[in-house]
């Protein structure tokens, strides 16, 4: 495994971690939004990950470390899914957005829950980092070597 397949895998990671907490803050500020474009409640946004690489398990990695395949590692984004979790239903007859029975239609953003989401997708970014600065940090006590 080479040094650049290694920030390769960082990056992958830190990217993917960013689009993460970009769509986690995109939930919350819509968290009361009852009207979209198409006329719906907002639905919340949640990514898809894939590993980058192909279907090969975690495990074959290990065994067969010495070669250069990891260099097609890390993970991308599958697609950005809507969840399809019921939409919240609350009453409220003075909203515009009521029903005839004085009822508006939620999004399904659960702040607390969105919290949560964000506070992993932070931890998940910070190890994504330790992890590109031990790299660095090989890198540059092995160029030390040669002094």
């Amino acid at each position: 495994m080479s040094y650049f397949s290694s920030l390769d895998i960082s990056a992958s990671g830190l990217t993917a971690q960013r689009l993460r907490m970009d769509l986690i803050s995109q939930n919350i500020a819509n968290a009361n939004t009852t009207r979209t474009e198409d006329g719906t409640p907002y639905r919340r946004k949640v990514l898809v990950f894939q590993q980058r690489g192909g279907d090969r398990p975690f495990s074959s990695y290990l065994t067969e470390a010495s070669k250069s395949i990891i260099g097609t590692g890390g993970v991308r984004v599958l697609r950005i899914a809507e969840d399809q979790s019921p939409l919240k239903k609350i009453y409220d007859p003075g909203n515009p957005d009521a029903d005839k029975d004085g009822y508006v239609l939620m999004p399904n953003v659960d702040i607390t829950a969105e919290m949560v989401n964000m506070i992993s997708a932070t931890r998940s970014y910070e190890a994504n980092v330790s992890a590109l600065n031990a790299t660095k940090n090989m890198a540059m006590k092995a160029l030390e070597i040669g002094r």
